[in-house]
């Protein structure tokens, strides 16, 4: 891991110098470059985009479309027209449900979704199947979290008219091979979904090369601020889906007994728009890309491997999923022999340890694992390996300060 370090950028680490931040797959912390880009967006260019003709609001509409440019180009989308702006990952899946789903989804349909999604892809499904009569069908995993192409073709029929999969899961870790599964999904008439909240911050992603028709990540676990997702479809899909939401800006015309509707994608993003934090995101995406996901990914491995190596020869701590670090994608999610999650992640925030516990918002995939809750620590490029030593040496006394002697 090279020994460059970026904590510098992030003014939490100047506040909290002793902070282990570990919980990256819940939030990312935010560099100076988003957080200056965003002050001086209300600084110098506040205004509300897309409607004033004056010079203001001219610069507030280009900060915004911009910002649509720079996700088009991040995530190899053909088209501007295909990027929808959020409020996060969770609302770009409820438009797909609420928007295709109650439009496509009839009687007798079957939506197809893996076990270990995250609840922002789980629950929409089941409130679109329990409405529209469909069925809702569950591909189940192995223990490690591997999902096999096999097994998603065995799953499908010809009833099957969505599959929703994560590309990487938020528990596991695990990248799925969601190029693979769009291709299998097609051959069968079935449209895919891909949740990539876990997968857009920390590896590229293309979503032509992927093939998937839907696509959506959050800007808020990418550096960028809160109240920033993205949605990316396929253009002839967005096309033929009827509005999410009504009000401002989302129409061409009204009259006193109907109206028509914006192009692509206003059509989606009714009201005053979130442009300071679409100038966050495209801050965002320019620090990403100055850095490179090849030293993204190499330093998140390195600190997987650290964390992992860590673990392995406590004999009370159980990682779940994969003993490879390589298929855990900077998430290290486990147990501890007789001690509650809650309990580990109150010691470890005592020494300024911050890490997730809980179900993650996957409560089916813990039952499935016959698991309650569980501790996730989730490592960035910006953390390092003192991080790491910190964390693994507070672990190994966890047992021993809950009154275990062994």
């Amino acid at each position: 891991m090279s020994e460059h370090s970026y904590k510098a950028d992030f003014p939490v680490f100047e506040k909290y110098p002793g902070l282990v931040y570990l919980d990256n797959s819940a939030t990312s912390q935010k560099p100076r470059q988003v957080i200056d880009a965003v002050v001086q967006y209300y600084r110098e260019e506040n205004a509300n985009p897309l409607r004033g003709l004056y010079e203001l609001a001219v610069k507030a509409t280009d900060t915004y479309e911009n910002a649509r440019i720079a996700v088009r180009d991040f995530i190899g989308a053909a088209s501007e027209h295909e990027i929808v702006f959020t409020r996060n990952a969770s609302e770009s899946l409820n438009l797909i449900a609420y928007s295709w789903g109650r439009a496509n989804i009839r009687e007798g349909d079957e939506i197809l979704v893996t076990i270990s999604e995250h609840h922002s892809n789980f629950l929409p499904w089941q409130v679109l199947a329990k409405e529209k009569g469909a069925r809702l069908k569950f591909l189940k995993c192995t223990g490690t979290g591997e999902y096999t192409p096999d097994a998603l073709k065995k799953a499908l029929t010809p009833r099957t008219r969505l599959f929703c999969a994560a590309q990487i899961s938020n528990v596991f870790g695990r990248l799925n091979p969601i190029k693979t599964f769009a291709e299998i999904c097609h051959d069968n008439g079935t449209l895919i979904v891909c949740d990539g909240a876990q997968s857009v911050p920390h590896i590229p992603v293309n979503v032509r090369e992927l093939g998937v028709d839907f696509l959506a990540f959050s800007g808020h676990k990418m550096l960028a601020p809160m109240g920033t997702g993205v949605l990316y479809g396929r253009e002839e899909l967005l096309e033929n889906m009827p509005p999410f939401l009504y009000g401002g800006e989302m129409i061409e015309y009204v009259t006193l007994c109907g109206a028509t509707f914006a192009e692509l994608p206003h059509k989606f993003e009714a009201g005053t728009v979130n442009a300071g934090g679409a100038a966050g995101l495209h801050a965002a995406i320019d620090y990403i890309s100055a850095i490179g996901f090849e030293e993204i990914e190499k330093r998140e491995n390195a600190l997987t491997a650290k964390l992992m190596n860590g673990m392995k020869d406590m004999p009370h701590v159980h990682v779940i999923g994969s003993d490879d670090p390589a298929e855990h994608h900077g998430i290290v999610t486990f147990t501890v022999d007789d001690v509650h999650p809650h309990d580990i992640a109150a010691i470890l925030d005592e020494s300024g340890i911050a890490v997730r516990a809980g179900h993650h918002c996957a409560q089916p995939l813990h039952k499935f694992l016959n698991l309650q809750s569980t501790v996730r620590a989730s490592a960035a490029f910006y953390n390092d390996e003192n991080d790491i030593d910190k964390f693994i040496e507070c672990l190994e006394t966890i047992r021993k300060r809950m009154g275990y002697n062994e």
